[in-house]
């Protein structure tokens, strides 16, 4: 396959995907519309089912109007041959009567065709009254689960934007808290340096009073050995004597 068929079939996939993706956009109003339709269709079929329905009735009576007439003109036949045995009146009567036979069996026919007409298209726009019927609660249905899975949508994206905010502003709680952590050890610190400050000089104050003794010294540390050494030797002569 050429460089040329490749591109040419990628673009009839492409333009097959755009298609497909329209028609999913527009589903429910697509099939919104062919409900719409077939409901006007079915209310065209039912009155087109009246309309016959009345042609089969007028028909009907035709057919009880023929049978009364034949009935009629079979029973003036009968008098006639009983009363005075007219047979020229007798057979007008016949001929008349054979008319009306004729005229009876083709209405009954007519009222055949008529009765066969109606009992399928009443068959035909019942079943098209369940399939719309469905197909409307198909489409209640479709449209409830669409909404239902649009709010789903929706709180998952606020529970999404919300988790993202509440980790935003732990973090920054977290910063916070480290800067107040690192405030509170500098406080310690310049509490503690001022804290030596002002021991050093309270140091020195009571030495300059003389009630501290000033730092050691080894002149300090000798004279404090000598003491305790003549302390020492005096308190053994007393021992002895």
């Amino acid at each position: 396959m050429s460089i040329w068929s490749k591109v040419i079939t990628a673009l009839r996939g492409s333009a097959n995907e755009a298609g497909e993706a329209i028609a999913d956009t527009q589903a429910l109003r697509i099939l919104d519309q062919e409900i719409r339709d077939a409901t006007e269709e079915l209310q065209v079929s039912q009155e087109s089912l009246v309309e016959m329905m009345a042609k089969q009735k007028v028909a009907e009576q035709k057919c009880t109007t023929l049978n009364s007439k034949i009935t009629e003109f079979e029973d003036y036949a009968l008098q006639v041959l009983e009363k005075n045995n007219d047979e020229p009146l007798v057979l007008e009567l016949a001929e008349k009567f054979a008319e009306l036979g004729k005229q009876l069996n083709s209405e009954q026919n007519v009222y055949h065709d008529y009765s066969d007409s109606v009992n399928s298209l009443r068959n035909a726009t019942k079943q098209a009254d369940r399939n719309i019927k469905h197909l409307k609660h198909q489409l209640e249905t479709i449209r409830a689960t669409e909404n239902v899975q649009r709010a789903q949508a929706a709180v998952a994206q606020r529970h999404s934007a919300s988790t993202s905010r509440l980790s935003t502003a732990m973090d920054s709680l977290e910063r916070i808290k480290e800067k107040q952590t690192l405030k509170n050890a500098q406080l310690n610190a310049e509490q503690e340096l001022a804290e030596d400050i002002s021991d050093d000089s309270l140091k020195d104050r009571l030495e300059a009073a003389g009630i501290v003794p000033e730092s050691l010294t080894g002149t300090a540390v000798l004279a404090r050995l000598k003491s305790k050494t003549t302390l020492r030797i005096e308190s053994d002569k007393n021992l002895d004597e």
